[in-house]
C-alpha cells in the first residue's frame, strides 16, 4: 500500500526527526513511502537533504507556508489534493498543526480511505493568546470527525484531547517516539574530549540544555535559575546545544549577570550529533513551556543524564521525580535551580538516576518499536475497511 506523510516544514525538531525515522522505518519494510513538506527551514536547520538521500520519495508543496495565510493555504490544499488524487495512497498521516489541519482536509477532499494524524505537541497551548487556542481547537475539532486514528507520543496528550473535546478517548492512541536508540550509548563517546572541544573546565559538572534558542523553549526560566545554581555549586558550568533567533538577547543577558564565561556554546548541531553533545553533560535541564513528549529528555536519559524539567505535558512519563530526575512545577525558578544544585553536588545521585533513565528508555523509544506499531495501525485500519496490501 501506498502511505503519504505530510508536515507543514522539514527542520531540525522533534516533530521532524520523528516524521523522518517513521517514513525511513516503513520504507525499509517495504511500503511506498512519500513526504510531502513545505518548502521553508531557518536557523533551526533543515533535514530535507537528509530526506531526500532516504529511501522514500519526498516532494515540497510550495505554498505551505508555516504562518497562517488565507491565500497560500487554500494554493497548499488544492496543491496537496492533486498530489493524493494522482498517486492515490492508501494512508495520509500528517504531522503538526498547520500540515495537520490543511493535509487532513486535502486528503478528505481526494476521498483518501486512511487518514491519521500524529499529535506530537497540542496545536493550542498555554503559550497562545485565548483567541488562538479556540481556533485551533476548533480546527481540530473539524478534522478529527473524519480522521480515522489519532496518535499521540505521550498519554498526557490523549487526556489533553479527550479534554478538549476534540476527538473521543477510543479515537487515540499513544505510540511512543522512536530514537535511533543505539546511537545514545554512554560507552560511544570520548566525554573528555567532546568537553575540551568546547572549553569546559576538567573539574566541571555541566547541565546541558538542547533546544532551540527562542521563546517558550526554556531559556528566560534558566537564566533567572542560574544565579542560584552557580552561588551554590560552584564547580556548575552550562552547555547549550542549538541556535536560534533569541541567541544574541541570552548572551547579553548573561553578560549582564556576570555568566557569560560560565555558559558554553555549541552552535547548532545535527541530529546525528546531539549524542555526541549530550555524552559531555552530566544533568539536563529542561524548562520548555510545552511539549508533547520531549525527545531531548529520553535522549538524555538514554546516556544515563538525570533530567531536571518542569511537570508539563508528556515530560512525568519519561522524568520520574526521584528515580530519573527531578520534576518542578511549572516555572517553578526556585524549585529548578534546587534540583540542578541537588544533582550538582551528589555524584551518586546522578549516577543512580541515570541507570534508571537508560534502563526506563532503551525498549519504550526504540524507533523500531515505533514504527512497528504504526505499521501495525495502518493494517488493523486497512482491515476494517477492506483494503487490500
Amino acid at each position: 500500500m501506498k502511505v503519504c506523510h505530510i508536515i507543514t516544514r522539514m527542520i531540525l525538531g522533534g516533530a521532524q526527526e520523528n516524521t523522518f525515522l517513521t517514513c525511513t522505518g516503513l520504507a525499509e519494510r517495504g511500503w511506498d513511502v512519500a513526504l510531502l513538506a513545505g518548502p521553508q527551514t531557518g536557523a533551526e536547520g533543515s533535514l530535507q537533504e537528509r530526506c531526500r538521500d532516504a529511501g522514500f520519495r519526498f516532494e515540497i508543496i510550495e505554498p505551505m507556508l508555516r504562518q497562517v495565510s488565507p491565500v497560500h493555504d487554500w494554493r497548499a490544499v488544492r496543491a496537496m489534493q492533486a498530489w493524493l488524487e494522482r498517486e492515490r495512497p492508501a494512508v495520509v498521516h500528517t504531522h503538526s498543526s498547520k500540515a495537520g489541519i490543511l493535509g487532513r482536509v486535502a486528503a478528505r477532499r481526494s476521498g483518501v480511505p486512511i487518514i491519521i494524524h500524529t499529535v506530537h505537541g497540542m496545536s493550542f497551548n498555554r503559550t497562545q493568546n485565548g483567541l488562538v487556542r479556540r481556533v485551533y481547537r476548533n480546527l481540530e475539532r473539524y478534522c478529527a470527525k473524519f480522521t480515522d486514528k489519532i496518535i499521540t507520543v505521550a498519554d498526557a496528550m490523549i487526556d489533553q484531547t479527550v479534554a478538549a473535546g476534540v476527538a473521543p478517548r477510543d479515537k487515540c492512541v499513544t505510540i511512543y517516539s522512536g530514537m535511533e536508540v543505539d546511537r545514545f550509548d554512554p560507552a560511544l563517546y570520548d566525554r573528555a574530549a567532546i568537553r575540551a572541544r568546547y572549553g569546559v573546565p576538567g573539574d566541571a559538572v555541566v547541565i546541558g540544555t538542547v533546544a532551540r534558542m527562542f521563546a517558550n523553549k526554556g531559556y528566560e526560566q534558566l537564566i533567572l535559575a542560574m544565579p542560584s545554581i552557580t552561588r551554590q555549586a560552584g564547580r556548575a558550568h552550562f552547555l547549550w546545544v542549538g541556535d536560534g533567533p533569541h541567541r544574541e538577547q541570552y548572551l547579553r543577558q548573561l553578560s549582564r549577570m556576570g555568566l557569560r564565561d560560565r555558559v558554553h556554546l555549541t552552535g547548532l548541531v545535527p541530529p546525528e550529533k546531539v549524542a555526541e553533545c549530550l555524552s559531555a553533560v552530566d544533568i539536563l535541564v529542561h524548562a520548555s513551556q510545552w511539549e508533547g513528549l520531549p525527545r531531548v529528555v529520553v535522549q538524555a536519559l538514554l546516556l544515563e543524564k538525570p533530567v531536571v524539567a518542569f511537570d508539563v505535558d508528556g515530560t512525568p512519563e519519561v522524568v520520574l521525580d526521584g528515580r530519573t530526575g527531578v520534576l518542578v512545577k511549572l516555572n517553578d525558578i526556585e524549585g529548578l535551580a534546587g534540583g540542578a544544585v541537588r544533582l550538582t553536588l551528589d555524584d551518586a545521585l546522578r549516577a543512580r538516576l541515570g541507570r534508571e533513565g537508560r534502563q526506563l528508555c532503551r525498549a519504550r523509544f526504540d524507533r523500531h518499536t515505533m514504527v512497528g506499531r504504526i505499521e501495525g495501525l495502518y493494517r488493523d485500519l486497512a482491515r476494517q475497511k477492506g483494503i487490500g496490501g
